[in-house]
């Protein structure tokens, strides 16, 4: 997946959000079938029959078809993920959150799947829109199988293009494991002891934050200074995200370009985020993002990343194996067996890479230890 920003015109602007606007509409007359249907009825309905009504739409709104018709049929498949990830959490025992209406402004995207656009060197083509502007650092080798248009909270356009390519990301094999603890005093440790500090992007943009949402709060709705307050508190989520997701990018990589084997924990995030406390530091660090950039990479290099159970990888000694109980609070690992005093993200570290060479050793297919 690549991404590149777009530079329309006033008037592309306007039939992009026209664009936006009628694939709302569509997702919501959707729903609104899919939802009628069930409560008059107990009939499920689903994507092909939905997708049928596409014509009768267009007939009762003249609009529509000035949208491609890919692009109308990739908002019902929408909707059809969503009540499947809906009954899918249903019969997880889960508390499932019912399918919503989307409100003004609240789509933001559409797709198109097959045909409809056209990439070349300085532009991008899209059916029904036109020739929008773009910068294209490098050409594109491989054929693009999806492109999804996406307008930002901030205003900005971007395309992200799915390309199918058979050519993978050229790294040097260099034989090498490694076992990676993720905290929120570091970002990582790795176990050969070496440890990135966390930038805490989220604390260091927190008074810009803190300080356009007062003024929000206080702001009338439906008046200038509300739109003009809103931009400036999007702003600062924009730049905090862009942040984070060009270090993680620039972290994975290295990661990477280092090993042949990256072992993390298989971290229960979403749990962890229920202690108040730390929730807003576990949400800055990002470790998920970390996890899946680096998964991604490794595997387009011919590299691996193994996920472990993360249980007693604290307390455990790294040279004796025996469990030495400490607190949140107690950073450094002594054990009163073996008398081994390391860091305990580094013991934690060294560990998580133990587990990983063992479950590489019994699924038997990690190359590099054949």
């Amino acid at each position: 997946m690549f991404r590149y920003r777009l530079y329309p015109t006033k008037g592309q602007k306007k039939e992009i959000n026209k664009t936006l606007e009628l694939c709302r509409w569509t997702y919501n007359e959707t729903l609104a079938l899919r939802k009628n249907a069930w409560e008059s009825e107990q009939r499920n309905i689903n994507y092909f029959y939905s997708k049928k009504q596409i014509p009768i739409w267009k007939k009762e709104k003249s609009e529509l078809n000035t949208v491609h018709s890919q692009v109308l049929q990739e908002v019902i498949k929408r909707v059809d993920l969503a009540f499947q990830a809906f009954f899918r959490r249903v019969k997880a025992g889960e508390k499932p959150g019912h399918p919503r209406f989307k409100g003004y402004g609240r789509y933001d995207s559409f797709t198109y799947t097959q045909f409809g656009f056209y990439l070349h060197s300085d532009k991008l083509t899209l059916s029904k829109i036109g020739d929008i502007k773009l910068k294209l650092p490098r050409p594109i080798e491989g054929e693009i199988k999806r492109l999804n248009v996406r307008k930002s909270p901030t205003g900005k356009y971007f395309a992200s293009c799915l390309i199918e390519t058979e050519s993978p990301l050229t790294l040097q094999k260099t034989g090498l494991s490694i076992g990676i603890d993720v905290g929120i005093s570091n970002y990582i440790t790795l176990s050969e002891g070496q440890h990135i500090p966390n930038p805490r992007f989220f604390v260091t943009e927190e008074k810009n934050l803190v300080k356009g949402q007062r003024k929000l709060s206080k702001a009338e709705k439906g008046t200038a200074l509300l739109n003009k307050v809103l931009k400036v508190v999007q702003h600062v989520h924009e730049r905090i995200a862009n942040k984070r997701k060009y270090f993680a990018h620039k972290v994975s990589l290295n990661l990477v370009k280092a090993y042949d084997l990256i072992t993390f924990e298989d971290l229960n995030i979403s749990g962890m985020t229920q202690n108040h406390q730390l929730a807003k530091h576990i949400a800055d660090v990002a470790w998920n993002q970390l996890i899946i950039l680096t998964s991604y990479k490794a595997e387009w290099a011919g590299k691996r990343v193994e996920l472990v159970n993360p249980y007693n990888t604290p307390q455990m000694c790294s040279r004796c194996s025996e469990i030495v109980k400490k607190d949140l609070s107690e950073r450094i690992h002594i054990c009163p067996y073996c008398g081994l005093t390391l860091d305990r993200d580094h013991n934690a570290a060294i560990n998580i890479l133990r587990l990983g060479l063992q479950s590489v050793r019994k699924t038997d297919r990690c190359p590099l230890l054949q």
